[in-house]
């Protein structure tokens, strides 16, 4: 069981192998620090991860668009590996 004082990153993982974070930090496009930072950033915007990402510089425009359609398609059991 997760405590309320658990990263945000490990509450990520622990929902959900699919999210966005989980896969940035898989392909080692960000570290576990950066993810954190945005995330607590995204918590105070409520802005989308992605934008903030781009915005942020850690990850180009093109990127974010292969990483959504990797999303979608592993959301939807097409991905295998």
């Amino acid at each position: 069981m997760l405590s309320c004082h658990t990263a945000p990153v490990e509450k990520a993982a622990a929902h959900s192998s699919i999210k966005l974070g989980w896969v940035l930090i898989n392909k080692k496009l960000i570290t576990p620090a950066q993810l954190n930072a945005v995330l607590l950033q995204q918590q105070q915007c409520c802005e989308k991860l992605g934008n903030l990402l781009v915005e942020a510089k850690l990850i180009s425009d093109q990127q974010l668009a292969q990483l959504l359609r990797e999303q979608y398609w592993r959301r939807n059991g097409y991905w295998v590996i």
